[in-house]
């Protein structure tokens, strides 16, 4: 039952963020490393540019 009231939980209140993961070139070293923020879903385009 425990499962069932968190899941509800969860639906109502909806969900406006989400997780972003963007690779990007590090100065330093020249390598790839994966920056990740939890950002508006409105802001998320943004995110990306």
């Amino acid at each position: 039952m425990a499962k069932k009231a968190v899941a509800t939980l969860q639906q109502g209140a909806g969900r406006s963020y989400s997780k972003v993961i963007k690779m990007v070139k590090s100065p330093k070293t020249g390598a790839y490393v994966f920056q990740e923020e939890i950002v508006h879903n409105d802001k998320v385009k943004e995110f990306f540019k």
